[in-house]
């Protein structure tokens, strides 16, 4: 059953929309998809303890369950209440390196189970979504469910090097499952609504493309913003800014050169940009982020 039909067929939508923050049944409603949820309820960057509370970890978990508000108030950290819920899917299971904290986020979410390891989190699921805890190394998680046919979300970053991005795209390949890696930028209807538009600006040679904080983890969303319009195609890239002051540029196959400017907070307060320059006209767009993570979980 897709999802447009399981909308309009299950009365478990109608419920979602008048009670949005409420939590649906432990079971996962009739037929929905069951989902575990990876590394969600810490974040720490290599090198840093980490601290309770992840704004990808909490956002999904809450477009799909909702969330208990008295609970909510208790927890101590980051904790993103989305404000769309999708009806079709439900996390039933939940794991992070912090047992104490995944637990709390359960009780919080209404997610069923605890797991004790990542691979436990991928048993009776349909499929598993690994979120972006800090560390840039989630992709390892994605071994063990590839393997054995489960298909995956993969948070950005992919991973820290093109190396270790292969190792993951290889098994997913061999194994024919189901694999996804993606930026949240790239769902946004703006973004969507831009691509659509394309056609009025003519032949588009430039490009260029804006977002603060860190290149590695961040960089990918003004790079998405590009991706989302114009597709796969890129065949070089060249930093020629300086550290924490990125200005890089790619050139696409197409005849699509493209500058990217990512700049961290001491240089540049956050935010997402994009402009197209074509033959026939012009267009700028700033990209309302309302519901940014549930345009991309729903994607």
């Amino acid at each position: 059953m897709n999802r447009r039909s399981f909308l309009a067929n299950t009365s478990m939508a109608a419920v979602a929309a008048a009670y949005p923050h409420s939590i649906r049944a432990a079971d996962g409603a009739a037929g929905g998809l069951r989902l575990g949820l990876i590394s969600a309820a810490t974040y720490g960057r290599p090198g840093q303890e980490r601290t309770l509370g992840s704004n990808h970890g909490t956002a999904f978990a809450t477009t799909f369950n909702g969330w208990d508000e008295e609970k909510a108030k208790t927890w101590k950290g980051t904790f993103v209440r989305s404000k769309r819920r999708l009806a079709d899917a439900r996390v039933v299971t939940v794991w992070d390196p912090n047992l104490a904290a995944a637990r709390q986020l359960a009780d919080i979410c209404g997610i069923a189970r605890v797991a004790e390891t990542p691979e436990a989190a991928c048993e009776g699921v349909d499929a598993v979504l690994l979120i972006d805890d800090g560390i840039g190394a989630q992709w390892k998680y994605a071994l063990h469910p590839l393997k054995r046919g489960v298909p995956v979300f993969c948070d950005k970053p992919l991973a820290m090097t093109a190396r270790d991005a292969q190792v993951v795209a290889k098994v997913a390949r061999e194994t024919k499952t189901r694999f996804m890696s993606a930026s949240s930028l790239r769902f946004v209807p703006d973004i969507v609504k831009l691509r659509q538009e394309l056609p009025q600006l003519g032949q588009v040679h430039f490009a260029s493309a804006s977002c603060g904080n860190e290149l590695v983890y961040y960089g990918i969303h003004a790079l998405s913003m590009i991706y989302g319009v114009f597709g796969g195609g890129a065949i070089s890239a060249l930093n020629v800014g300086r550290p924490g002051r990125n200005l890089v540029r790619y050139r696409f196959k197409n005849d699509l050169d493209v500058m990217l400017t990512v700049a961290e907070r001491e240089w540049m307060r956050a935010g997402y940009l994009i402009t197209l320059q074509g033959t026939k006209a012009w267009r700028t767009v700033q990209p309302d982020l309302t519901n940014l993570y549930s345009s991309l979980v729903d994607e």
